[in-house]
């Protein structure tokens, strides 16, 4: 009878153990992309340097978070970066927290201040050349309030190397403001793609759908130095790799998951 009530206990222990592991890593299907330790599951690409070169530990993790820092700097000069997670990824909902912190780094352009931004449907970092500055991607832009009373949207759409269907029309502009709240400071905000292929792309802040647009595609400026091979005009992007952007700015993030959908 010991013996069966002793079996018995190490059965339930067991079972507890591997339910505790899944409800970890597998929440209803979502799943953690950064684990809160390092960076081994990313790979970087910062302007002017090759592919896989963390130039001067622009990306680090400490108490769980990755931050973005420019200690190691001297000017900024270009070194716009971007830290990719290592698969691509197609139909999904992406959700992740983020804080602007600190001062805009020396000679970074005006317009980054208290600026990032998450790229999908990227371009392989490893197919992109020493001096290409921006992944050809689709950005859901990041911004952070001035605390002067003027709105400043976060979770708008930018476009370098390509285009999106707004409102029935490629979007004319490069980039597309959200309708989301201002948020000053450096609190966490939450930020959610829902990204469906080649087909429908919604921006989610704390909660609430921001913006929508469609059928993300090459094409349009801004990124500078590809290859032309890759560039090819009116393609639709149906996949692409996911990534973390550093512009001059410092900034965190944490609780970065993911929920792959069904086509």
């Amino acid at each position: 009878m010991k013996r069966v009530f002793l079996s018995f206990i190490i059965f339930s222990l067991f079972a507890i153990g591997c339910a505790g592991n899944k409800s970890q890593n597998d929440q209803n299907g979502w799943k953690p992309l950064f684990n809160g330790k390092d960076i081994k599951d990313w790979f970087v690409k910062i302007h002017h340097h090759e592919e896989g070169e963390n130039f001067g530990n622009t990306f680090r993790v400490e108490d769980g978070i990755i931050k973005i820092r420019y200690d190691q700097y001297g000017d900024f000069n270009d070194q716009f970066g971007h830290l990719y997670y290592k698969k691509p990824f197609s139909y999904y909902h992406l959700k992740f927290e983020y804080r602007f912190v600190g001062e805009l780094l020396r000679g970074a352009p005006s317009y980054t201040l208290r600026n990032s931004g998450v790229m999908f449907h990227s371009q392989d970092p490893r197919g992109m050349l020493k001096e290409q500055d921006w992944p050809i991607s689709v950005e859901m832009q990041l911004l952070g309030g001035l605390s002067d009373g003027k709105p400043r949207p976060t979770g708008n759409m930018c476009s370098p190397g390509t285009n999106v269907v707004y409102q029935g029309k490629i979007a004319s502009t490069h980039c597309l403001n959200s309708t989301s709240k201002t948020y000053d400071g450096d609190q966490w905000v939450k930020g959610e793609l829902i990204v469906l292929g080649d087909s429908l792309i919604k921006h989610i802040i704390n909660g609430d759908t921001v913006l929508q647009y469609a059928k993300p595609q090459i094409g349009g400026g801004t990124a500078n130095g590809y290859d032309p091979k890759i560039k090819i005009d009116g393609k639709l992007l149906s996949s692409g790799f996911i990534a973390l952007q550093s512009e001059g700015q410092p900034v965190d993030f944490k609780n970065i998951w993911i929920k792959e959908l069904k086509k």
